[in-house]
């Protein structure tokens, strides 16, 4: 894997764990500012919701960090694929559900490392 594949891999884990932070401990307070659309009586009744989502985003930032540890290139690469895969998938539907912006922010440089990761492979064979 490229030094470049890997540093992207690392900004993407960075912005998921501060995702995680996030829904996991900040969504009381700091939510209402980020959706300032949505009702501030919402954030209370919904944060165990927000909490489990962190967690999940956790799992993700852990899971791409875990990549970068793998000796086995194939095997790099594939659980790097897989992780940056949930990233991407996560990132179109939050596109539909949340904003459009998801998508430029976690769908885009999970496809971009994406491509980093596996054109070089392709232009092997």
């Amino acid at each position: 894997m490229s030094k470049f594949a890997a540093i992207i891999i690392v900004l993407i884990a960075l912005l998921h764990f501060y995702i995680a932070w996030f829904g996991i401990f900040a969504w009381e307070n700091s939510g209402p500012v980020a959706f300032p659309d949505l009702p501030r009586e919402l954030f209370a009744p919904t944060k165990p919701m927000a909490a489990n989502q962190g967690v999940y985003n956790f799992c993700l930032a852990l899971g791409l960090l875990w990549s970068l540890f793998i000796r086995d290139q194939l095997w790099q690469r594939k659980i790097a694929t897989c992780f940056l895969l949930f990233v991407a998938t996560a990132g179109i539907l939050g596109a539909f559900g949340v904003s459009r912006d998801v998508a430029l922010v976690q769908a885009g440089p999970a496809l971009i490392a994406l491509a980093l990761i596996w054109l070089p492979m392709l232009r092997r064979n």
